[in-house]
């Protein structure tokens, strides 16, 4: 259950460092953060249950699973109503090649995140994933040459030290 939370620049400094390498030790946590120990598992552990932490991650290299390609597909659905919304969604779900769903505003109503091997592949997942559906109307595909993640996140929080 997600509980309300308010951060203190300590929680926000423990988002941060966990946002750059979540394996980050407690011991080491800790330490950057000014906290002793126990304090410092006591923030994560609430920090988790308030969902403001909802996981952890390893990034990967795709080369070595075999993907050679990745893309943003642009989706715009043909209703939206809730139940082809939801529909849609469940649908993406279950679609191995889909790394990251965007539900967004504009011209389209997805941007949606996929890695396979070619551009056979691609070909395939965009007929059988995305045209064949019935609540697909329009889709538009944008290959990616390269990507980076940004590992920091913007605060909006009034705090002294954040």
């Amino acid at each position: 259950m997600k509980q309300s939370i308010e951060l203190d620049s300590k929680d926000v400094r423990i988002v941060r460092l966990l946002r750059k390498n979540a394996r980050m030790s407690n011991k080491e946590l800790a330490a950057k953060t000014g906290l002793a120990q126990s304090s410092c598992l006591e923030r994560v552990r609430r920090l988790r249950m308030a969902r403001v932490l909802t996981g952890y991650h390893a990034d990967v290299d795709p080369d070595p699973l075999g993907i050679g390609l990745q893309a943003m597909v642009a989706v715009r659905l043909a209703r939206h109503a809730r139940s082809d919304v939801e529909a849609f969604e469940r649908h993406l779900d279950s679609v191995t090649e889909v790394v990251t769903i965007f539900h967004v505003a504009g011209a389209n109503d997805y941007l949606v995140h996929v890695a396979v091997r070619d551009s056979a592949h691609l070909r395939e997942l965009a007929l059988s994933a995305f045209t064949e559906r019935p609540e697909v109307d329009h889709i538009e595909t944008q290959l990616i040459f390269a990507h980076r993640r940004n590992h920091e996140l913007p605060v909006y929080l009034d705090l002294d030290e954040a």
